[in-house]
């Protein structure tokens, strides 16, 4: 069974990290805090997060360095990076955040509403992505155990694990359409990470089937 998801909370201020945890406590998720970005590495090297929000300006590593290093880690660079600030430099301060991995940034004070909404969208992703990968591995290792499974034994597991994955690409292609009709500057950037893991998920699954597998 799927754990709850972690979130990843990078401020050096406690009264911020305090509003975000009141912001997204009504998600009923694990939240977990850095003060600094060597604390946001420190907690990735040993946990797993669906979704991680940065503040931009900290003293010392600041979000753009935190991200770079994140991102070079084969571990940690297909997590979603929220970047968070208090200030607005224009559209090159923007891209320098889209540039450092960021599937998103937002600039303080921001819709307490609109941000839950958009960490829900991850942590969804993050469970499904989680449920998908637990199916598979049980399944790869029926295969391994039982050498005499054919393809007929297969592929009623094989289906069931399609449709799930369809329902989640049928619900994905409806966020993306309404990705596609916002004003956010992150939209295009959210579509593409949803697209680019469910593309992964797909290519996984068909590499399950039998035949696949003597390729």
């Amino acid at each position: 069974m799927v754990q709850k998801a972690k979130i990843l909370l990078v401020d050096d201020r406690p009264e911020n990290l305090l509003a975000l945890e009141a912001i997204l406590s009504a998600l009923d998720q694990t939240l977990v805090r850095a003060a600094s970005g060597e604390e946001a590495l420190k907690a990735l090297l040993t946990d797993d997060f669906a979704v991680i929000l940065l503040d931009v300006q900290m003293p010392g590593m600041d979000g753009f360095e935190t991200a770079a290093h994140i991102k070079r880690r084969e571990r940690t660079r297909d997590i979603p990076i929220i970047f968070l600030t208090a200030i607005n430099h224009g559209p090159h301060h923007t891209f320098r955040g889209y540039a450092a991995g960021a599937v998103d940034y937002i600039s303080k004070p921001f819709d307490p509403w609109v941000l839950r909404a958009k960490v829900s969208v991850f942590v969804d992703l993050y469970m499904k992505n989680c449920q998908l990968k637990e199916q598979a591995a049980l399944l790869r290792l029926q295969l391994e155990e039982d050498s005499r499974i054919g393809r007929e034994s297969a592929e009623p597991l094989l289906a069931e694990l399609s449709a799930r994955l369809a329902s989640v690409e049928e619900q994905a292609e409806a966020l993306t359409k309404q990705l596609a009709e916002s004003p956010d500057t992150g939209a295009a950037a959210t579509a593409g990470h949803l697209e680019r893991k469910l593309a992964g998920l797909r290519a996984a699954l068909e590499a399950l089937r039998p035949g696949a597998q003597q390729t």
